[in-house]
């Protein structure tokens, strides 16, 4: 059964709009509902590279977020970043010979992102790159190598902020191909908000104890996956230590990552974790993700966009990273980088009871339109390049 938006006519365009990874359902979902609900011609197709394989959970964002089933599967799984990379350029290449796009779409910073645009690039297929110009300025991070290539190949550049453009016109892109759109996982945040689980109701399905009563500011959330935090057993045994006093305060909600599970199992915490009020919960669907943070006290991450969700609730943000590529959610948002520090991230919590926290703005632009301003820069370039190439 055929799921691509399509109306057919002689001058329609085919983009392909590429998602490999979670974070990206969140950031594509937008812009093929505003695609869908156009009455001008566009061709979409969704390819899933298979770069996050849990099915069950796939397809319970594909129903929250109302994603058609991906046309195209690669079903690539898990491997190292080479292995990976390398996998998805090979089955998506044959993708692209096949149905010979106008251009590809790619989302943020995964590795599908980065293989699929250099695949593109190579045959001369223009590259869309929605969420570009974000820097941590740590290249240790494979995100960042993403990002900096993805944006170097790509022909169209949307940005979540303005800063965005002045990294871009640093490494040499041209200002013509930027357009500040604002941010699309924003757009979706406001669309489900009405539609979120709420908390007691996630509270009540896991069984949980009776300070877990789901009520307004009365638990904290704790999503933690990067390797630069899991991976090794010292690092992830002083943050759980640091969680584990915060949880004396406050009860914590835990939605555990299946790495961060493995790694929990192989460095024997899990006792470290049952002496203390963390309720651990199963990797959650969008909307269940969604109730948890409309209602929480304070959020603790290492999550790119759980730094701009929460700045958008107006919840106080704790990032367990030295840096950050959203620097705005720090700048006039709610989000405070506290690192891997045991007294900042205890200060930020003191902070949260003592005053509230910090409040912050919603940053421009993040109004959910930014799928609406993509899709009209599109239109024009796509009748631009046609008619260039006339």
């Amino acid at each position: 059964m055929k799921n691509s938006f399509i109306t057919t006519t002689q001058d329609t365009h085919k983009i392909l709009c590429v998602i490999g990874a979670r974070p990206n359902f969140m950031k594509i979902a937008p812009i093929m509902t505003e695609i869908k609900n156009s009455d001008q011609p566009l061709e979409v197709k969704l390819v899933h590279t298979g770069q996050h394989y849990d099915a069950a959970m796939n397809h319970q964002f594909f129903t929250d977020l109302g994603i058609p089933a991906p046309e195209i599967n690669l079903e690539v799984g898990s491997a190292s970043h080479a292995v990976q990379t390398a996998e998805i350029m090979r089955r998506f290449e044959p993708v692209l010979d096949q149905e010979q796009p106008s251009a590809i779409l790619v989302v943020g910073d995964v590795n599908s992102t980065i293989a699929c645009a250099l695949v593109a690039a190579k045959k001369e297929i223009p590259v869309i790159h929605v969420e570009a110009g974000l820097r941590s300025f740590d290249r240790a991070m494979p995100e960042e190598i993403n990002r900096v290539l993805t944006d170097q190949i790509s022909d169209l550049l949307f940005t979540t902020e303005r800063t965005a453009r002045d990294n871009l016109l640093r490494e040499g892109i041209a200002d013509e191909r930027i357009h500040f759109v604002g941010n699309v996982m924003i757009d979706t945040l406001y669309h489900n908000l009405e539609h979120a689980i709420p908390a007691p109701q996630t509270f009540q399905q896991v069984g949980a104890g009776p300070r877990f009563t789901g009520m307004k500011g009365s638990y904290a959330v704790l999503t933690l996956h990067r390797p630069s935090n899991v991976d090794h057993s010292d690092t992830l045994t002083s943050l759980l230590e640091t969680v584990v006093e915060v949880s004396r305060q406050i009860p914590i909600a835990f939605p555990l990552h299946p790495r961060t599970r493995a790694k929990i199992e192989q460095f024997q915490l899990e006792q470290l974790l049952q002496q203390a009020d963390i309720l651990i919960l199963p990797p959650m669907g969008y909307l269940q993700i969604l109730g948890l943070m409309r209602d929480a006290r304070f959020f603790l991450t290492d999550s790119g966009g759980i730094q701009e969700e929460t700045t958008a609730l107006g919840v106080p943000c704790f990032t367990l990273r030295h840096n950050t590529e959203r620097q705005i959610t720090v700048d006039e948002g709610t989000n405070t980088i506290v690192g891997q520090d045991r007294q900042k991230i205890l200060d930020a919590v003191r902070d949260v009871f003592e005053t509230g926290g910090k409040s912050g703005n919603i940053p421009e632009y993040w109004d959910g339109r930014a799928a609406q301003r993509i899709l009209a820069h599109m239109r024009t370039w796509l009748t631009t390049k046609a008619g260039k190439e006339l």
